[in-house]
């Protein structure tokens, strides 16, 4: 028997977690449902809510001060154009609103400037609070702290690539060992675990707090700075305690510096996002992959007074060898672009994988790219072109399905990366997406 809801969203990524809490907030008497294969890839993400950082067609110019007066002229077909600046804008508080205090951003429609772990700075319209101390904006003098066992964030050449960005402080780095950590493959749950339960370790002076240890070997480094910034990993499930203990042992603000994958700001994001899908109501069902899905043909959806392609009946998830029906009413499609595999290619053609929605690519793969491995590389906005309902459109530009929609990185006609503006798109496409999907269930 076929196990049925209201809304199926298929993607447990930002894009599939915003659309199922817009779908049960529009619509709070629908049954939602999420179905994801892997592990979500917010934990390799930054954990920044990134709206637009650089105009597409001048990126040159720097970073963009508000991104809201650039969504006006992007291209036709971008994702922010097909939903509208005002829905960018809903999704934002909608996101303020489930993230709560543990986000900064909302009270202003400027990029603030969030320094990463390379010494770069990152335009971003949400960012964690335990960044918020870090403000490239912000005048005042930094230490950055590095660990001996974490290579991944080398605190005096970022500091180096901040000062020579021209940002308007005195960055200054020191790379120290981190008390209770040996080894060099650690990974960091190990050193947030560490602060997290305060864990005993020894030191030259004896057996101490994780944290108290820590304070005391980043105090002999701490010159005049008045905030210290230290690699993403001050814990996870208790963060904010454990920064408030090195900040009053420091005496100085503390901050964390996003770091690459794996990523906890983006774990904590991860575990904030599904907290409020079981608070929502919203079923999960993960490790399951879609693999099929049945329609009803055009001319029976046309008797139903429907239009704009088949409608889905029903999809097909694999449980272990198992092929399992899922049926739903609407159904929103968010498995990610040519990274997350949402989007395939082989050498003749660009393909969905799941319903074979057509991907706009030129004929000839040679076209595919360009030999500027830094250039505007077409690759880079593969996707699903979609109507201004995110319904994804065919070869003729007509809806492939009545009741099915897109969000996030399978949508093309962007560059995420050359625009910073993945979490955005995810963020508004999947709120638009869902609040229709639920809207349309109800």
């Amino acid at each position: 028997m076929a196990i049925e809801d209201d809304v199926l969203v298929i993607g447990g990524g930002l894009a599939g977690a915003t659309a199922a809490l817009a779908a049960a907030d529009a619509a709070p008497d629908v049954r939602v449902r999420l179905v994801t294969y892997k592990q979500s890839t917010l934990r390799h993400a930054s954990g920044l809510i990134d709206i637009l950082g650089y105009a597409p067609d001048s990126p040159e110019e720097g970073p963009l001060v508000d991104p809201f007066d650039a969504l006006s002229d992007l291209p036709e077909g971008h994702p922010y154009e097909r939903v509208g600046s005002d829905a960018v804008r809903e999704a934002l508080a909608f996101f303020d609103d489930v993230a709560g205090d543990a986000y900064a951003g909302d009270h202003t429609d400027a990029n603030a400037l969030v320094p990463t772990h390379g010494g770069t700075v990152k335009p971003t319209a949400r960012y964690p609070v335990s960044t918020a101390d870090g403000l490239a904006s912000d005048d005042r003098d930094a230490l950055l702290v590095g660990f001996e066992t974490l290579p991944d964030f080398e605190a005096p050449l970022a500091a180096a690539h901040l000062e020579a960005a021209g940002a308007p402080f005195s960055a200054r780095g020191a790379t120290i060992p981190f008390p209770g950590v040996v080894r060099d493959d650690a990974k960091v749950t190990r050193y947030a675990h560490l602060l997290d339960q305060d864990e005993t370790v020894t030191t030259g002076a004896g057996e101490t707090g994780a944290r108290e240890a820590l304070a005391t070997t980043v105090a002999e480094r701490l010159g005049d700075e008045s905030r210290v910034g230290f690699p993403a990993v001050l814990g996870d499930e208790h963060a904010a305690e454990v920064r408030a203990d090195l900040a009053a042992a420091l005496g100085a603000d503390v901050f964390e510096v996003p770091m690459g994958p794996p990523s906890l700001p983006g774990m904590r994001l991860e575990d904030l996002l599904y907290d409020a899908l079981e608070e929502a109501g919203v079923r999960v069902t993960s490790g399951v992959p879609v693999i099929d899905y049945e329609t009803a043909e055009a001319d029976a959806v046309a008797a139903d007074g429907g239009s704009g392609g088949d409608r889905i009946e029903r999809v097909v998830v694999d449980r272990n060898g198992t092929e399992i029906p899922y049926r739903a009413d609407q159904y929103v499609l968010a498995t990610g672009g040519l990274v997350g595999k949402g989007v395939r290619s082989e050498r003749e053609r660009v393909f969905e994988p799941i319903f074979d929605c057509h991907v706009p690519h030129a004929a000839d793969r040679y076209d595919w790219f360009v030999d500027d491995v830094f250039g505007d590389q077409p690759y880079a906005r593969f996707g699903l072109a979609s109507d201004r309902e995110l319904r994804p459109l065919d070869a003729d530009d007509e809806p492939e399905f009545s009741n099915l929609r897109a969000a996030g990185a399978v949508l093309g006609g962007y560059d995420f990366a050359a625009e910073k503006s993945g979490a955005g798109v995810s963020l508004a496409t999947g709120y638009v997406a869902g609040t229709r999907a639920g809207e349309e269930a109800e």
